[in-house]
């Protein structure tokens, strides 16, 4: 959005000559769109200036540089011909960690007269950045590689959950790792004897169920328990033994949480 009056370039360099300190000016111009996102994702603002520039084709820019390093990004203010935009562009050199918790110096609205402008930017704009850019230079010097995340302690077992044909959910007797047992039946799985199987109950709803599996993989991986979810694998052959309710006979034993460490798993058989 380029304008005649006032011309960006030369109201740029009238700015640098009126701050604190030494500032030269390069001004920008952007033959497309795209050419303007390289110096416009470095803005240190989460307000009107970063919105300006990520709404609007802006066509030219103007990058300010100061005393340490500091940096301003002046644009015109889309819509507004006599008003633009002024932001601090983010240092560089640091992580993104070190910007983290740091208040954003967001930009400010300037006129077209550069002594008020460059009194506005003195006053208001580059006190916050200076307090702003000192905190990240802190955090850096606190924490200069990004927090390190602990690995997961690794896995001694496993536990697989099986959702049968009949809709029940659950894994065999065998093939849960003894250290497992208590943990399952304190997570509301049930040791069915007649079926040799932990089975959840069958009135558990689905958000009850997502509920159940979340904590059991939880306090299973405080054990060093993994815990995996499958379908059942094919059974190949003419004879086909399904497990879930469709063949537990009516009054089926439920195993409590004191047999979990004494009940041996039946291969066969009915519930007495």
């Amino acid at each position: 959005m380029l304008r005649n009056s006032p011309p960006l370039e030369a109201f740029a360099l009238e700015i640098a000559d009126r701050l604190p300190g030494d500032w030269t000016s390069a001004y920008h111009r952007h033959p497309s769109y795209r050419d303007q996102f390289p110096t416009a994702d470095r803005l240190w603002d989460n307000g009107h200036v970063d919105w300006a520039a990520g709404e609007f084709v802006l066509g030219h820019d103007a990058v300010l540089t100061g005393p340490a390093g500091q940096e301003l990004y002046i644009i015109d203010r889309p819509l507004r011909p006599q008003q633009f935009l002024v932001a601090a562009l983010e240092p560089p050199g640091f992580l993104p960690h070190h910007f983290h918790g740091v208040p954003q110096p967001n930009g400010i609205v300037i006129g077209t007269d550069p002594v008020r402008a460059a009194a506005a930017i003195t006053r208001r704009l580059l006190p916050r950045y200076a307090r702003a850019a000192e905190a990240v230079r802190e955090q850096a010097r606190r924490r200069p590689a990004p927090p390190a995340h602990r690995q997961a302690p690794a896995e001694t077992s496993a536990v697989t959950l099986v959702r049968y044909e009949d809709g029940l959910l659950g894994a065999p007797y065998g093939h849960v790792p003894a250290e497992a047992r208590d943990t399952l039946y304190l997570t509301g799985f049930q040791y069915v004897p007649n079926q040799s199987a932990f089975l959840l109950r069958s009135e558990s709803g689905p958000v009850a169920t997502a509920v159940r599996i979340q904590v059991l993989a939880d306090r299973l991986a405080k054990l060093g328990i993994g815990l995996n979810y499958r379908h059942p694998a094919a059974v190949s052959g003419t004879a086909v033994v399904t497990t879930g309710r469709t063949n537990a006979p009516q009054a089926s034993r439920v195993a409590t949480g004191a047999a979990l460490h004494s009940a041996a798993p039946r291969s066969s058989g009915r519930a007495r």
